[in-house]
């Protein structure tokens, strides 16, 4: 599903209105009442009603306005509130406040926060239609429109909103402040940022995007270049088989990982690179538990480092140099460790590597406080996949600073660093230095376990051995991993699930879409 800023929908809407000539009330109409379509669909149970328009004064009002009407026509006992004052209202909300004046339909203004809860308590909804902020929102939610929020909120009432849940920021899904916590969301002609991406994306329930009208033709051109990413995306980026490949055909991926009392996140990471795909999966560890990982490992191949203190050692840097010559791709961190000469031979890798390479775990760990190494490197864009206490530590941003504005944090550290930032979390951001984003759509809270991101480390490796560019191995890993969390819990619940669990389901997960048994 493509995504756009919120900047981007209204310039759509006013080439509409001044170069197309579509009149702005007809375009309102229009939004109105597929709007209409979907609340009557979505909430047929509760016909018919009561329900309750909460309305501000500008075009997402007017939405709300003509929403109250065609819904009055179809049978729903529908009051309209408006937070302000008649006079305030302009434009083509103004006509459609008009319309409601006219065939005198329940419809008044509050002013104070004493009105607003007299007139929803005089309500009594079942169903309240959020129509007070749009996607134009950039300012912190006050006064009385942060009331609203709150009594909607509160209301145990079902929740349709109209574009956007008020208080979310359309471009990056940031939250001003606070927001409304719908059950649909209808958003017209291009889902936003702000639909798709954390913590919005969480406040928007089902969104259901619908046509209000707008010509294919002569229409401005995107300079978004943001995907929720779904099966119909995910199926565009998987890597051919041919049925005459072998083992040589389909990359050879080395793993540098483990430390003393960190085989685990190793063996996951090669296994789950097995799992992916990949033809060849070489784990190389310290020497003093090279033995343990012959063990755990069976299709992967191991080797040994030289290693100081249960942790690979800087006198490995030759033995990785040769390693590094017949691989196709890198996976620096999982389980490594943390030590002056892990983070000298980080600098090395850096700055000699040719292979793309995702970073991960310990690797993060090292990277944090000399990020100037990723503008000296060799090589494509690497992948880094932190999570939000490793963005943390790379950026110096707070974890609620970075949970608060997701998208943007990721887009800016990508575009100023120049790598590809797999941020993950639900709906996982993954921004690409040229801009590129991509936003997972699959998983749930089973991947909140302990190996996990082991798990993808691996699989992202796998693609990039496979010969993928890293925005694109990062972005299907993403899905392929949520989507072999989805088949696990399918059979046996989320709580509980391991890492381990995963593996096995990766492949199912990738043949679902080869086969197009999961496209929607």
């Amino acid at each position: 599903m493509r995504l756009i800023r919120a900047e981007e929908m209204q310039a759509i809407d006013r080439e509409a209105i001044n170069q197309i000539g579509i009149p702005g009330v007809v375009l309102m109409e229009n939004a109105g009442r597929a709007a209409t379509d979907s609340f009557c669909r979505e909430f047929s149970t509760l016909y018919p009603g009561p329900v309750l328009v909460l309305a501000g004064k500008g075009n997402n009002g007017g939405d709300g306005y003509v929403m109250a009407r065609l819904l009055t026509e179809r049978g729903w006992q529908v009051q309209t509130l408006i937070l302000g004052r008649d006079e305030d209202i302009v434009g083509d909300a103004a006509v459609m406040r008009g319309i409601l004046q006219k065939l005198e339909l329940p419809c008044s203004c509050v002013t104070e926060a004493c009105e607003l809860r007299s007139g929803f308590a005089a309500a009594e909804p079942v169903v309240i239609i959020d129509a007070l902020l749009g996607t134009g929102l950039k300012s912190t939610v006050r006064g009385l429109y942060a009331e609203a929020i709150e009594i909607i909120n509160s209301s145990g009432a079902a929740v349709c909103a109209i574009d956007i849940p008020s208080g979310v920021d359309g471009s990056t899904g940031q939250i001003c402040g606070l927001a409304v916590q719908a059950d649909l969301t209808v958003t017209f002609d291009h889902a936003k940022i702000g639909h798709g991406s954390n913590p919005g994306a969480a406040c928007a329930g089902l969104l259901e995007v619908v046509d209000i009208g707008i010509p294919a033709n002569g229409r401005l051109q995107l300079e978004s270049d943001v995907c929720l990413v779904d099966a119909s995306v995910a199926v565009e980026w998987l890597p051919e088989r041919p049925q005459e490949g072998h083992k040589g055909s389909f990359g050879h991926l080395l793993v540098l990982a483990g430390s003393t009392g960190k085989t685990g996140a190793a063996a996951l990471a090669g296994n789950a690179a097995v799992r992916g795909g990949c033809g060849l999966v070489t784990v190389a560890v310290p020497e003093s538990v090279h033995d343990i990982m012959e063990i755990k490992l069976t299709e992967a191949m191991t080797c040994p480092l030289a290693a100081e203190d249960g942790r690979v050692s800087s006198q490995a840097q030759a033995q990785i140099a040769e390693l590094l010559q017949s691989r196709d791709a890198l996976a620096v961190g999982p389980g490594l460790g943390q030590s002056e000469e892990l983070s000298e031979l980080l600098i090395w890798l850096l700055a000699s590597s040719q292979l793309p390479t995702v970073i991960d775990a310990d690797g993060l760990n090292l990277l944090a406080g000399q990020l100037e190494l990723l503008h000296h490197r060799s090589g494509p864009a690497p992948i880094l996949t932190p999570h939000p206490g490793e963005m943390a530590r790379l950026s110096g941003l707070s974890v609620a600073e970075i949970e608060a504005d997701r998208y943007r944090v990721a887009v800016e550290f990508a575009a100023e660093h120049g790598v590809v930032l797999l941020l993950k979390g639900a709906r996982t951001v993954i921004a690409a230095p040229d801009g590129r984003v991509a936003i997972n759509g699959s998983g749930n809270d089973g991947l909140a376990t302990g190996g996990s991101g082991d798990v993808l480390t691996g699989l992202i490796g796998a693609l990039l051995a496979q010969r993928l560019e890293p925005f694109e191995a990062a972005s299907l890993a993403a899905w392929l991993h949520g989507r072999a969390a989805e088949l696990v819990t399918a059979g046996q619940g989320v709580a509980g699930m391991a890492a381990s669990d995963l593996l096995c389901q990766l492949p199912v997960a990738r043949r679902e879409l080869s086969e197009g048994v999961c496209l929607c």
